[in-house]
């Protein structure tokens, strides 16, 4: 039995070294990343059994996807790869402030849009002590929608995080898929700013935490507040990290999927939710030191970071 199955698509990522732009690119640093799978590879590299259930192409795209993953520890025995399809892109700029970061999306007709759930092994999901999924997920077509609510239809603990995308679907019709799932969802994950383009919930942290429980009424939800924190819901108390790291932002991207791999870690391991919610922010950190999607991190390199040092390992 795995501890965490998660399901979701993966996509080959293409940075252009900062500050280069687009228009001025002449290489792209290759890598991969996808919301789920970057939770499953965290939380395996601190030691959960995990498993990621997706397609890939049968090509050597698709290979080196899946040996990556099986790298960082994650299952991927159920993973469909598919003749004579394609792995999503994505393409990724990064801004140098005042400019953002900027992302591309080139994922049509991928291996995973040809995903059925006839074609998933649902054992594994429903033999997991916990599924994690995205909003990502059911915003990719009909059959990956119909995959997302039969998780939700057929497992008891189910992590949701919002994760809202402008590119997939409109605020209406993420809050519309968000609504139907929140009451049987264990675990919620979301930014503030997508508390108010999803949902309209503005003020406070703790206000938009009680409007969420409304929805949501079974779960612990995490509100992610970027430089702010976070500020987490969990037993009708109020929790928020009392660890502060001081960060160099190296790639803040994944670092959403970080915290959520750091809290379900420390929650599946039987941590107080105080503890938890100072793992999940710890885990964050972490990941914006560090290049690529996935937070390459070990428990030795959280438990550091906790107690703050050493600030050199000999």
């Amino acid at each position: 039995m795995h501890d965490l199955v998660t399901l979701g698509e993966v996509l080959l990522r293409l940075a252009i070294p900062s500050p280069a732009r687009f228009e001025t690119a002449r290489a792209l640093d290759v890598q991969i990343g996808g919301a789920e799978a970057n939770v499953a590879a965290a939380c395996a590299r601190l030691g959960l059994r995990t498993a990621w259930i997706s397609a890939l192409p049968d090509n050597p795209w698709g290979e080196r996807v899946r040996r990556e993953l099986v790298g960082h520890g994650i299952d991927c025995a159920y993973v469909r790869m598919l003749p004579g399809t394609r792995l999503g892109l994505y393409f990724l700029e990064y801004g140098v402030a005042p400019r953002p970061v900027h992302v591309l999306y080139d994922r049509r007709d991928s291996a995973f849009s040809r995903l059925t759930p006839e074609a998933v092994d649902w054992a594994p999901i429903q033999r997991a002590r916990l599924v994690h999924v995205s909003g990502i997920t059911p915003a990719l077509g009909v059959h990956a929608r119909t995959l997302v609510e039969r998780i939700f239809d057929q497992v008891a603990v189910v992590s949701f995080d919002i994760n809202y995308r402008s590119a997939l679907w409109t605020p209406a019709e993420a809050r519309v898929f968000a609504e139907s799932v929140l009451p049987r969802a264990r675990y919620v994950f979301l930014g503030r700013t997508e508390a108010q383009t999803v949902f309209g919930l503005d003020g406070g942290a703790e206000d938009v935490l009680d409007a969420l429980a409304r929805r949501a009424p079974k779960a612990t939800i995490a509100l992610l507040q970027g430089g702010d924190g976070s500020t987490v819901l969990d037993g009708g108390r109020v929790w928020r990290p009392t660890v502060r790291h001081p960060v160099q932002v190296v790639d803040p991207i994944g670092a959403g999927d970080a915290y959520v791999a750091g809290y379900l870690w420390a929650t599946l391991g039987g941590r107080a939710p105080q503890e938890a919610v100072n793992v999940a922010a710890t885990v964050a950190a972490l990941k914006c030191s560090t290049w690529g999607d996935v937070a390459l991190i070990s428990p030795r390199d959280v438990e550091d970071a906790l107690v703050g040092g050493p600030d050199v390992r000999r």
